[in-house]
């Protein structure tokens, strides 16, 4: 199935056709056993048209209850659909109950219905029936559960592999764009700049942040084979970005960090804290004389990790939008999280701006 089919097989439209499927394949599927019932009876006429419509209706009224319910409330076991013997087990679990209350119901249903109609329902000991009757009932809800797991594993599988492609995509065009745009020809001139001026003087010094530009190149090259990496890795290219911009303002920055330990293992977008830094060197740091304090904050809590990157500096316009690398940062947290991440900038009330990106840590 190419990448269009698998958009529609996903989508809300395709959905509802299922749906509709499935409610037409059900409908169908109590009509023949009407048919069945009534060529039990080969006398034929009213009567046999009306027991057929009472045993299989009342039958087929009960069971499409039960399984809405059913289907509603599986929803809580989609986490374990890749865990077949756990979900089928709690299944088994709640079949059995389910069975012996429904011939009861469909009993009292039946005898309702006649009743209605001014007569007596006929039928055999209710201990005879009892035993093939609910075994029927579970034979017929276990086949519809396995149906059941098979489109909802479909869905989850297909769900999962279009996230995956659209994370690819977007690390795709973050890696374009960090090369582009976040590690635009203007930083790499002034870096190599910064390094020439130091080869004479300090060659050491020129050779390790020569090295430190090599290792934001290669990231950024290998984003698309690593989209996340835990939190102490990307602080290592975020130290090195940030040396190689802290010796071109050696003397109009100082950068802090303050970053819990319990925070180091948590996953993050690869290359997704330098757009926050880059911000405050482009914005604060190149328009000001005076020193620029910043600071780099990581913390965890109740499972979430929290990044924050602040000045003391800069100013933020109450229209301000996005620019194309956090923007980038943005979309790329939607796609591993959703709604359960998010980054944004927060003006400091002692002046001075702040990024902050929060997102789950399952570490």
């Amino acid at each position: 199935m190419d990448d269009a089919a698998q958009a529609v097989a996903s989508s809300p439209a395709a959905r509802r056709s299922l749906g509709w499927a499935m409610a037409t394949a059900w409908a169908g599927f109590w009509l023949l056993m009407m048919v069945a019932e009534m060529r039990n009876h080969p006398q034929g006429g009213w009567e046999a048209a009306w027991r057929a419509l009472v045993l299989e209706g009342s039958s087929a009224l009960l069971a499409t209850a039960v399984l809405l319910v059913q289907w509603h409330q599986a929803r809580r076991l989609d986490r374990w659909l890749d865990q077949p013997a756990r979900w089928f087990g709690t299944m088994l679990a709640i079949t059995l109950p389910l069975s012996l209350l429904f011939v009861p119901l469909v009993h009292l249903l039946r005898v309702a219905l006649y009743a209605a109609a001014g007569q007596a329902y006929p039928h055999e000991p209710l201990a005879e029936v009892v035993l093939p009757e609910t075994a029927r009932f579970a034979v017929f809800y276990l086949l519809f559960c396995g149906v059941q797991f098979g489109v909802r594993s479909y869905f989850a599988w297909n769900g999962a592999r279009l996230q995956a492609e659209r994370e690819r995509a977007l690390a795709r065009e973050a890696q374009l764009l960090l090369l582009a745009q976040q590690l635009q020809p203007h930083f790499l001139f002034n870096a190599l700049n910064t390094i020439s001026a130091l080869i004479h003087a300090d060659p050491d010094r020129a050779d390790a942040l020569l090295t430190r530009l090599a290792t934001l190149l290669r990231a950024a090259t290998d984003l698309v084979q690593r989209p996340q990496q835990p939190l102490h890795e990307e602080l290592r290219l975020l130290h090195a970005y940030a040396e190689i911009m802290g010796e071109r303002f050696a003397d109009r920055v100082s950068i802090a960090w303050q970053v819990d330990a319990a925070a180091l293992a948590c996953p993050v977008p690869t290359l997704s804290l330098q757009p926050l830094l880059e911000n405050c060197f482009r914005h604060v740091v190149e328009r000001r004389r005076e020193p620029t304090r910043i600071v780099v904050q990581a913390g965890v809590e109740a499972g979430r990790l929290r990044v924050t990157v602040r000045d003391d500096g800069g100013t933020l316009a109450p229209s301000a939008a996005p620019g194309v690398g956090l923007g980038n940062v943005m979309q790329r947290l939607q796609a591993l999280h959703g709604k359960a991440a998010w980054l944004r900038l927060e003006p400091l009330a002692g002046g001075g701006v702040a990024a902050v990106m929060e997102l789950p840590c399952a570490c």
